[in-house]
């Protein structure tokens, strides 16, 4: 039987286990007070264990068949209040959109030189945009970073003409989204730092995106489960509808 951590007993104390889903602002006063539990324990040299400031994650569970096209959820957003995170970002461009680029916050810019660097190997980057005139050329790439969820591509807005604004957006903490194949979307919404306001504000902001976006293919209840979690906390169930 798996032995649980002081933690998480301690976090289940909190939590109360009960299985009716509440509001997102109880939800969200759950995740925090667990996230606070500390297992006041320390190292074996005698120090502190730090606790980070955790993500507090949205997962939603859609009514959706992910093996039909016509019914996959797939794009990108920004939060009101962003994600409390940067990334890296790369930009696929050419002569002055690359120097913009650059200019915006793209950790690396161009087009050849950028294609044999990732080539061989390089990776050290999270989101990659391009500006469609060179899809073309960073076709060949698609087998190193489809695999990862990295290739440029329109339906996740990172294939677009306006490279330097998209750079600018991704470098704050732009979301790409898209179901797994249990027909979910996982998406941070802050950290557990943030004002309950603000994270309230973040997720009615993708609950009201998604379904904004449902698919017309989908039948029956479209939002079927929706929880939060902290990154080392139990989930709580929202009430939705």
């Amino acid at each position: 039987m798996p032995v649980k951590s002081v933690r998480y007993r301690k976090q289940v104390e909190v939590h109360g286990l009960v299985g009716e889903p509440v509001a997102i602002k109880d939800a969200l006063a759950k995740v925090k007070e667990m996230a606070a539990v500390s297992s006041n324990r320390t190292y074996k040299n005698g120090r502190k264990r730090k606790d980070a400031d955790q993500t507090v994650e949205l997962v939603v569970h859609l009514g959706i068949d992910p093996k039909q096209a016509d019914q996959m959820i797939r794009g990108s957003m920004s939060l009101p209040h962003g994600t409390g995170t940067t990334k890296k970002v790369v930009a696929f461009c050419e002569g002055d959109l690359a120097e913009k680029a650059l200019a915006a916050g793209a950790t690396e810019a161009g087009v050849e030189e950028l294609i044999t660097k990732i080539s061989g190997g390089w990776m050290d980057f999270d989101v990659a945009v391009a500006h469609p005139s060179v899809m073309g050329k960073i076709a060949k790439l698609g087998r190193v970073l489809g695999p990862q969820g990295k290739m440029p591509s329109p339906k996740a807005g990172t294939v677009t003409p306006e490279v330097e604004t998209a750079v600018k957006e991704y470098s704050a903490g732009k979301l790409e989204y898209r179901n797994d194949s249990g027909g979910n979307i996982h998406l941070p919404v802050g950290k557990v730092s943030f004002a309950a306001e603000s994270l309230q504000e973040n997720i009615e902001a993708v609950l009201d995106h998604l379904n904004k976006i449902k698919p017309a293919a989908a039948k029956g209840t479209y939002m079927k489960r929706v929880c939060l979690t902290g990154t080392r906390t139990p989930s709580v169930t929202v009430a939705v509808g």
